[in-house]
């Protein structure tokens, strides 16, 4: 690559063709994306830029490789845009992917549809994603982050400020076990959202490199059969959620039938699963009883 220091096309030609040969799904996006970090420019600048000096061409030829060795883009470029946030992330936190865009949207929906001021607690919240975005998006609703590991809670933490720096309301952050968390708000939340832990033990091997070799354990591995802290977070949202209040969640394309039945389970009704950007069934939600 340094004999084309000079020509940013054919640096980002010769970083997808290596990233498409190390199985990167997205070669050219993210051979754009390390160039305009390497150039600390925005990536719909790049068209602009005519030259590379050999520092930065150095640098680019570094990021690639780490890339290419599976390392999270997100990790390399340190932030991630998560619907109209930008959030930093790291290691010790679970990247939010585009699929937990459409959890954040439907609950924000269902919360707008509750009134003025809703209550939303966001369990397993990790770097703040779907909190922040609800606080972003509706800046009436009171909204509780709950985290229980503190590394993850570090960046939930450091993108909390961020966001209140920017201008955002700010949120209640709680570092405690899904299982205890917010008693204080018994009966009192509209939405309890979640995007838990939900691989299953035996399918560790299935996950991507990146997710699996670079994301907590904590945050991916939820038991035999992947719904162990599914079930803890309908039971806690049955504790927190006032009648009629409504729990979404996240789960696994491969649990479109047994998530929805384990929120029925729990006790909810209008029980129904809703499909990710790619069709795939990726969230379920159910309703708190009325009475």
């Amino acid at each position: 690559m340094t004999d084309d220091i000079a020509e940013p096309r054919r640096l980002i030609r010769a970083a997808t063709e290596r990233l498409a040969a190390a199985g990167i799904e997205s070669p050219e996006w993210d051979a754009e994306q390390l160039l305009a970090h390497a150039l600390d420019i925005p990536r719909s600048k790049l068209a602009a830029v005519s030259a590379v000096d050999p520092d930065r061409a150095a640098a680019y030829e570094s990021l690639v490789t780490r890339r290419a060795d599976r390392v999270p883009l997100q990790h390399l470029t340190g932030s991630v845009g998560f619907r109209y946030i930008e959030l930093e992330v790291g290691a010790g936190v679970f990247v939010p992917r585009p699929e937990t865009e459409v959890v954040a949207g439907i609950a924000i929906e269902l919360a707008a549809a509750t009134g003025n001021s809703p209550v939303v607690v966001d369990l397993c919240s990790g770097s703040g994603a779907i909190a922040l975005s609800v606080a972003n998006e509706m800046p009436t609703a009171r909204v509780h982050a709950v985290e229980l590991d503190p590394g993850a809670l570090r960046w939930l933490a450091r993108n909390a400020t961020a966001r209140r720096e920017a201008g955002d309301p700010g949120i209640g952050i709680h570092q405690d076990d899904a299982a205890q968390a917010l008693p204080e708000l018994d009966g009192a939340v509209d939405v309890v959202v979640s995007n838990p832990p939900y691989v299953a033990e035996r399918e560790l091997d299935l996950v991507d490199p990146e997710v699996r070799d670079h994301d907590p354990r904590l945050a991916l591995v939820a038991g035999g059969d992947g719904l162990d802290v599914v079930r803890v977070v309908a039971a806690t949202a049955r504790r927190l959620l006032r009648p009629g209040g409504w729990l979404v969640v996240e789960h696994s394309d491969r649990q479109g039938e047994t998530a929805p039945a384990a929120l029925a389970e729990a006790g909810f009704v209008e029980v129904r699963d809703d499909l990710d950007l790619a069709g795939r069934p990726r969230v379920a939600r159910g309703r708190q009883p009325l009475r």
